[in-house]
């Protein structure tokens, strides 16, 4: 690290980047860079729009925050 921040504030980063690796990039032969950047988009939509996360009582990404915000407005 460069002094300025703990290692912990960048778990959640590194965890998600495994998973994308895991989940997608290792998985598939791609033939350009721009079948790579459609796969990510693609990729992370379903991941924050489909996917049940355990650690958010299985719920998605996006009912969460959607969720959250909507709280967050009426007060």
């Amino acid at each position: 690290m460069d002094g300025k921040g703990c290692y912990r504030d960048n778990i959640f980063v590194e965890r998600l980047w495994r998973t994308v690796k895991y989940e997608l990039l290792y998985t598939r032969a791609f033939s350009d860079l721009k079948e790579v950047r459609k796969s990510l988009i693609q990729w992370f939509d379903w991941y924050n729009q489909e996917r049940f996360h355990q650690g958010l009582d299985n719920q998605t990404p996006n009912e969460v925050y959607y969720q959250f915000q909507a709280i967050h407005q009426a007060a």
